[in-house]
């Protein structure tokens, strides 16, 4: 066991991003095993298009829950592989609506058998005694409530409150 699995629960951030980084790097390989030539950091902006045809950009970084210049970024790079495509609103011209293109749509449908294979695999590996996607919405969930932040600053002050009464 690696420092980090010792820590427990206070390295559940860096345990959860490598378990990410593991199923990105594995999703990688399923694609390419399908000859899908995909990468999954690209998934939450193509399913998301798939689902809902047009979105402004605001509307797209609300959708996946990434910031505006991280959704920009991944935009930047579906447009230079001519997966999407994006026009002004011809009612607002502030807002960029973006879509699929028909290679983007086309690898929708190439990759449909992919996801199939992809919940499969990804069920067997979350569905135990304590089940992992009802875990993390709970968690999620609890922190629309109150953030990680926050929970902690109340903590604090309750520690201040506590060590001032020592005295």
């Amino acid at each position: 066991m690696n420092v980090i699995n010792e820590l427990s629960i206070l390295a559940i951030a860096t345990r959860l991003q490598r378990l990410a980084e593991q199923m990105r790097k594995d999703g990688l390989l399923i694609y390419k095993a399908h000859g899908v030539d995909f990468e999954p950091k690209w998934f939450p902006v193509i399913y998301t298009l798939h689902v809902k045809p047009v979105l402004s950009v605001v509307e797209l970084s609300a959708e996946i829950g990434y910031s505006h210049p991280s959704t920009i970024t991944l935009l930047k790079e579906l447009e230079k592989q001519k997966l999407i495509k994006s026009g002004k609103d011809k009612t607002d011209e502030r807002k960029r609506l973006v879509q699929l293109t028909e290679k983007g749509q086309a690898l929708i449908n190439q990759m449909k058998p992919v996801w199939q294979v992809m919940i499969a695999a990804s069920t067997q590996l979350t569905e135990t005694k304590n089940n992992l996607m009802k875990a993390i919405e709970e968690v999620e969930q609890q922190m629309e409530l109150q953030s990680f932040y926050q929970r902690a600053k109340v903590i604090m002050a309750a520690n201040e409150l506590k060590d001032e009464g020592n005295f």
